[in-house]
């Protein structure tokens, strides 16, 4: 069973993802992960991407469509999409590539989380670039002294600014929430509470996805 994991930036998708990965065995495809390492490979597709999503926009859906499919593709693992679909166009771009690889979505859950904390979670968010380039983030799991020791360089995102954030939730507003309204006409909607300890979002993501 594939799932979709929506919220609005800062929202904690992924690291919840990447939890429920490590405990059900799921892959985790992150957009974002995905989109920095075609940005990381100089391509110049990865150019293009990089434009876009400094000035906190959203890249074509063909495009993200393309890229993920591929990467779906080499997976028989059920998957976590996690940043897509963003759009309703998005999400039937999605069925439409999930039925094309024998491959259906069971649950579109939303970690939900009010605009004014995630402002102040994104604006405090720090990250670290490691040696070999790969891109971590500072948290419970990697710390700053995890950064330090192992020779990484502590940066903020160019779209994690307070006007940057503030841009990216005009867009999520105007684009992303009628996919909520999509996926409730589905049947394949639910909702948990963001506003809470991590753990306490993970315990309700995990008795959703056991009903």
């Amino acid at each position: 069973m594939d799932i979709v994991l929506m919220g609005a930036p800062g929202a904690g998708k992924g690291t919840q993802a990447s939890r429920l990965e490590s405990v059900l065995g799921f892959k985790h495809i992150s957009t974002g992960d995905v989109l920095r390492a075609e940005i990381a490979s100089g391509s110049e597709l990865g150019q293009q991407i990089a434009q876009v999503i400094d000035g906190g926009d959203l890249i074509s859906d063909e495009m993200m469509v393309s890229i993920l499919k591929n990467v779906v593709s080499g997976t028989d693992k059920s998957i976590i999409f996690d940043g897509f679909p963003r759009t309703v166009a998005q999400a039937e771009m999605l069925n439409k590539m999930l039925t094309q690889l024998g491959r259906k979505l069971g649950k579109a859950i939303e970690i939900a989380l009010p605009e004014e904390e995630a402002v102040k979670r994104l604006s405090s968010r720090k990250q670290c670039k490691l040696p070999g380039g790969e891109v971590k983030q500072i948290g419970p799991d990697f710390t700053l002294a995890d950064c330090q020791a192992q020779g990484g360089k502590i940066f903020t995102r160019p779209d994690d600014t307070p006007e940057h954030i503030r841009h990216r939730f005009a867009v999520y507003h105007q684009q992303t929430e009628p996919v909520i309204r999509f996926y409730r006409s589905t049947g394949l909607y639910a909702e948990v509470n963001g506003n809470a300890e991590p753990q306490q979002v993970f315990e309700e993501l995990l008795a959703v996805l056991k009903k």
